[in-house]
Order: structure tokens, then sequence, then C-alpha cells
């Protein structure tokens, strides 16, 4: 059974930092595409940052040069370290995963393809303060 769990979440001023963490179990694919997703009060979900098996990353442009997204797996985890964050980056952020994936660039996940996203975890809110 797949599982996904999310932490690191909180209250921040805007200009700080928070790093999520997802914690993976079950997960045996070794081609897919896993990332973070987030969505706010009234708004659509929206993709944030995804990677695939190989390392490959992609951003959505209002991320891009604040936020990383890594994987370890030895310990089964992915991250989202978050910089300079903006009051517009409040939010409930979701980890997400595929199942096997062989259909090229991660991107068009990120960029709306979410019913590909067989995996999620129960979300995490970021609260950014001005």
């Amino acid at each position: 059974q797949v599982r996904l769990v999310e932490s690191g979440g909180g209250s921040v001023q805007a200009g700080g930092s928070l790093r999520l963490s997802c914690a993976v179990s079950g997960y045996t694919y070794w081609r897919y595409c896993m990332g973070w997703f987030r969505q706010a009060p009234g708004k659509g979900r929206e993709g944030v940052a995804i990677v695939d098996a190989d390392g490959s990353k992609s951003y959505v442009d209002s991320v891009k040069g604040r936020f990383t997204i890594s994987q370890d797996n030895g310990k089964n985890t992915l991250y989202l370290q978050m910089n300079s964050l903006k009051v517009e980056d409040t939010a409930m952020y979701y980890c997400a995963a595929t199942g096997y994936w062989s259909s090229g660039s991660c991107y068009t996940i990120l960029a709306g393809a979410t019913a590909y996203l067989y995996y999620w975890g129960q979300g995490t809110q970021v609260t950014v303060s001005s």
C-alpha cells in the first residue's frame, strides 16, 4: 500500500523559508513522476514542482529561483525547500506521485495532467503573512 505523508508546513513571514518533507512508503515504481501541488482557498489546484526518477526537475514559473525540489531515495523522502516566501504562496501543499511513468517529461503533469497522479498525501498548510 502506497502512502505519502507530508510535514514541515507552518506559518512564516514574507521573505522567510520553510522545508516541506514527504515521506513515501510502499512505493516500488522505478520510473515515476513525483511532485508538489498546492491549493489556495477559493482557487484551483496548481502544480508547483516535479521530479522524475532520473532527477529531472520542472517548476511553475512563479516559484522558479525560490523553490527547490529534491529527493532522497535512501530515505524515501521528497522535499520542497521554499525560500523568499511570498503571501501568495499561502496554500495547502500536497505531495503526489504517478504509478509507473514512461511517457517522457513530467512537465505535462505539472502543467495540469494530474489524472496520472494516483497517489496523494493529506497535505500540509503553509501560511505566509506580510
